[in-house]
């Protein structure tokens, strides 16, 4: 069983990491870097002539750019070693497990992990103004933790009352609110902010969905070569 979940946890996250790594140096890192130029004061939004939209940006870097897709796969092969995990368990308890039905748990991880806790607590691009960090991370990881339940709770609970809690542990942490600063400043034009959050949470969404079908296929194919081993045995 261990060694079946790591498998396709691991084929799984690194084809979906290497694909959302490159999605992220194309559509995300171009912002990210036109948004630096505002934080260092390289350009001037407020107070200054009119600034282009257009800059020359750096191009493609090895060193940098190839950690960055390295740790990406690193990071969603974690991501499907639970995605896997829970994919197992709900298996066992007779859920059908395949790359379609990978799709629905890889968008659930995505509400999860980048919509929700995104609806009030939105990507922020360098230089803008935020609360503690400490206290951003522990509503973050509360925020996930309750909608990742309400997810489980949407595709397995029985009943009015598992839906009702589903929608309490959606909708809790925003009405506590998130952190948020005292004032609101930043030297990076709105438009530039917008579009950072927009591509980040597509990019997430496009991401999420791959390692849904990749760990529903992977796992449904390890299940299937299992089965066959039993057979001939």
């Amino acid at each position: 069983m261990l060694s079946k979940l790591l498998t396709s946890a691991l084929f799984a996250g690194s084809a979906a990491g290497l694909i959302a790594a490159l999605l992220q140096l194309v559509f995300v890192q171009p912002v990210l870097l036109h948004a630096e130029l505002y934080e260092s004061g390289a350009l001037v939004h407020f107070g200054a002539e009119p600034v282009s939209a257009l800059q020359d940006l750096p191009g493609f870097e090895p060193v940098r750019d190839g950690l960055s897709i390295v740790f990406t796969m690193l990071i969603y092969s974690g991501y499907a070693m639970i995605l896997v995990g829970l994919m197992a368990l709900a298996q066992s308890r007779g859920a059908p497990i395949n790359g379609r039905s990978g799709l629905l748990w890889g968008l659930a991880g995505f509400v999860a992990a980048h919509l929700a806790p995104g609806f009030t607590l939105a990507p922020e691009v360098p230089g803008v103004a935020a609360a503690d960090v400490g206290a951003r991370q522990i509503w973050w990881a509360a925020t996930v933790a309750a909608a990742a339940a309400a997810m489980w709770l949407i595709g397995f609970g029985r009943g009015l009352p598992a839906w009702l809690a589903a929608a309490v542990l959606l909708l809790a942490p925003h009405l506590i609110g998130a952190p948020e600063p005292d004032v609101f400043t930043g030297p990076v034009p709105t438009e530039i902010g917008a579009l950072f959050a927009a591509r980040a949470l597509g990019v997430g969404m496009a991401a999420w969905a791959l390692l849904g079908v990749f760990s529903g296929y992977f796992w449904a194919r390890e299940s299937a070569d299992d089965a066959g081993l039993g057979q001939q045995a």
